[in-house]
């Protein structure tokens, strides 16, 4: 039987708003009182680009169960300039190959990759502007999920294995898995905050950047990052720890 996702055509979700806004994507964790909006999918497209500069100008995100979107359109890029692209859009295919199922930098380096000045076609599924609304947790009676909410915790969802309340990182931390999540999409044109946060635990008791390269081929070595890419995360780990 086909999972519930798939049943409700859902492509992915957005907390505290109804809007088909990429920046409050449903990623891993999830607080307390938020509220849940569902986008199903709507109209699908074919379109036809012609890559003119080996940047597309796209930032590509996912929402962990195989469904990669257009997160962000670069002001005066290739995507731009194809005013039926935009942001929210479902990648379905590449060329004709089916890419569901793929995670977001997977997406993003098959795109890189694309020969430049020849054209590619893009399969994509936009979501119709319609929702469903989860009821945020009751106020009434004293449980459990009450008493976690008074605290420093998020709710933290995994494709396999339980929902676990997990305490947030400290402020310092925190500003430098956001350091690391901005490199990401610079470098390489995606957002994660859960590959951040590996990233900078990787780093975070290593003295010098050799160190940290080689933790991170031990726990990343797939990704074959460049080196100016691991000398920048380096960086900025090192500032945060540094207090700058």
């Amino acid at each position: 039987m086909a999972g519930w996702e798939e049943q409700m055509k859902i492509l992915f979700c957005t907390l505290n708003t109804p809007r088909i806004d990429m920046e409050k994507l449903l990623g891993g964790q999830l607080g307390l009182e938020d509220f849940i909006f569902a986008h199903v999918k709507g109209t699908k497209k074919e379109v036809k680009v012609y890559k003119s500069e080996d940047s597309l100008g796209l930032t590509i995100t996912d929402n962990g169960v195989g469904y990669a979107f257009i997160k962000r359109i670069k002001d005066g890029s290739t995507i731009d300039s194809v005013k039926t692209i935009c942001v929210g859009d479902h990648i379905e295919s590449i060329n004709g190959e089916n890419i569901v199922g793929w995670r977001h930098y997977e997406v993003a380096k098959k795109l890189k990759e694309l020969k430049k000045e020849e054209h590619f076609t893009l399969q994509l599924i936009e979501p119709k502007k319609a929702f469903g609304k989860l009821r945020p947790r009751s106020k009434a009676g004293k449980t459990s999920a009450d008493k976690i909410g008074t605290c420093r915790g998020t709710l933290r969802l995994r494709s396999k294995g339980p929902a676990t309340v997990e305490e947030l990182p400290s402020e310092a931390k925190a500003k430098a898995i956001e350091k690391v999540d901005d490199l990401l999409e610079l470098y390489m044109g995606i957002r994660d905050i859960d590959l951040a946060t590996t990233m900078f635990e990787a780093g975070k008791d290593k003295s010098n950047p050799d160190e940290f390269a080689v933790a991170l081929d031990e726990t990343l070595g797939d990704f074959a990052f460049p080196d100016e890419f691991v000398f920048d995360v380096w960086g900025a780990i090192g500032d945060v720890k540094q207090g700058r």
